[in-house]
């Protein structure tokens, strides 16, 4: 299986929404954070043409990426509690190994849980080593069948680094 994980684009400021008394569940993209995504995603594209599935966090920011994402992919998103940011990676990969069909699977969501996700997959330890920026994405080779520690990172990118891809 592959799997392109992929962070949110820009959200509006945390400590703002906050102190605005709203729920951070519900900060959605900024305007430009949208665009930002449209493009990655189409940098996306180019990179990884097809997607067998695409799951994404309940999170606004995350479903609204996920829905970009979607969008340039002619696909439908599945939410996915499990990519809830509080979530373990053992959930995720417990939902995966659910999906035996699928080839190529997207997951759209936060940092650090991605970030500890995809070092799991790698070493099979629940750390974080590296970062995914806003709108960025890496992409794993996962052995079948999916083991923590089995997954080899096949490349990682920057959100800017994908918009390149769009020009």
């Amino acid at each position: 299986m592959k799997l392109l994980i992929i962070r949110h684009g820009p959200a509006g400021d945390k400590e703002k929404w906050e102190a605005e008394g709203r729920d951070d569940r519900l900060r959605p993209l900024t305007s430009d954070g949208k665009k930002k995504m449209r493009q990655a995603a189409t940098g996306l594209a180019r990179l990884v043409p097809k997607l067998d599935l695409l799951a994404g966090s309940p999170l606004v920011r995350a479903a609204e990426s996920a829905s970009i994402v979607a969008s340039e992919y002619g696909s439908e998103v599945l939410t996915l509690d499990s990519l809830s940011p509080d979530r373990a990676p053992e959930e995720v990969v417990g939902w995966l190994r659910e999906q035996p069909t699928a080839q190529t699977v997207a997951l759209v969501g936060h940092e650090p849980q991605l970030g500890v996700l995809t070092g799991y997959l790698l070493t099979g330890r629940p750390v974080s080593f590296i970062e995914l920026k806003k709108s960025g994405a890496c992409l794993l080779d996962l052995e079948d069948p999916l083991r923590p520690g089995g997954g080899i990172l096949q490349w990682l990118l920057t959100g800017s680094a994908l918009r390149c891809m769009d020009e």
